[in-house]
């Protein structure tokens, strides 16, 4: 990134530290990736097929499928790869571009489920006018804006970590490329430069996080106003598949994201990442299956027309 860089490559240490373990965590992260795969597909593809959820939830929902299917496919591949081929070693180059594409689609997730919660606050909020308020025009902007977001965070965020000088070590201790491990291979002070990432990120996410809760209150509001039990069920039952996918997504991602980078610790690191960066992606078709009848009825259909 500068004329002082001599850093030209770095070696990632994979899935774990011990060579007997490599095997075994591969082969189970290579069962998780096509698991996110075939999930996330499937809801593509039943969304897309079912005309009844041609609606704004679920442009949403298959946005957020596509998002995922993308989000693990930036990192595993390249681990299991470098983990069954025994070569850790990833380009400069090659890791400015995963931590580019990886934080675009991680901050575009914040965005995106912050538009899904406004879709279920209109949706119970102004039933009436939902369909004229939440048009496809709006939906198809809604999602463009979360996508330019993420990539203007990503740049930063990518700019503001490899400003940094690098002339050795280059072992990064992870099995991506992050932040936190690669500013700890500086042979400056990265102090400032967490800081700042740090504000900036924190002011950034915690935004997405608080208008997302602020949606969230006014839903709650709304139900409670509710006169019959049927319509509360009814109206809770549209939002628990999204605030389940929310939970998750950010106590996963606050963990890892939410200390300076001087707190980091390999081990945890590692671990941490695994829950919000593969299994949480993983887990989201199961949670959209699991609560919404819409979605399994579709699914049905999918693969029973198709035998």
């Amino acid at each position: 990134m500068t004329n002082g860089t001599m850093v030209t490559e770095f070696i990632l240490k994979g899935f774990s530290d011990t060579p007997e373990l490599r095997l075994i965590s591969s082969a189970f992260f290579l069962f998780i990736y096509f698991f996110a795969l075939l999930g996330n597909a499937s809801i593509i593809a039943a969304v897309t097929k079912d005309h009844r959820l041609h609606t704004p939830m679920y442009f949403f929902l298959k946005n957020l499928s596509f998002l995922d299917m993308c989000y693990t496919s930036v990192t595993i591949p390249k681990a299991l790869v470098n983990s069954l081929l025994g070569s850790e070693v990833i380009s400069f180059r090659e890791c400015v571009a995963q931590l580019f594409l990886f934080v675009t689609l991680c901050a575009t997730e914040c965005f995106l489920l912050t538009s899904m919660a406004y879709d279920r606050y209109l949706a119970i909020q102004k039933p009436l006018l939902y369909g004229i308020l939440m048009s496809k025009k709006l939906c198809i902007e809604l999602v463009m804006v979360a996508w330019l977001s993420g990539a203007l965070y990503a740049i930063f965020h990518t700019t503001n970590t490899f400003s940094l000088l690098f002339c050795g070590p280059n072992v990064i201790d992870h099995f991506f490329c992050d932040s936190s491990p690669i500013m700890k291979l500086s042979c400056t002070d990265p102090h400032t430069n967490e800081e700042v990432g740090f504000v900036v990120g924190g002011c950034i996410i915690l935004g997405a996080f608080a208008l997302t809760i602020i949606s969230y209150i006014l839903i709650i509001s709304t139900i409670a106003q509710m006169p019959s039990a049927g319509g509360r069920g009814k109206a809770l039952s549209t939002c628990s598949s999204h605030l389940n996918t929310v939970i998750l997504f950010y106590v996963t991602g606050s963990f890892a994201y939410l200390r300076p980078t001087s707190h980091y610790s390999p081990t945890q690191g590692r671990l941490v990442s695994v829950f919000y960066s593969i299994l949480t992606p993983s887990l989201n078709p199961v949670v959209y299956c699991l609560r919404n009848a819409d979605m399994k009825l579709a699914l049905k259909k999918l693969y029973v027309s198709s035998k």
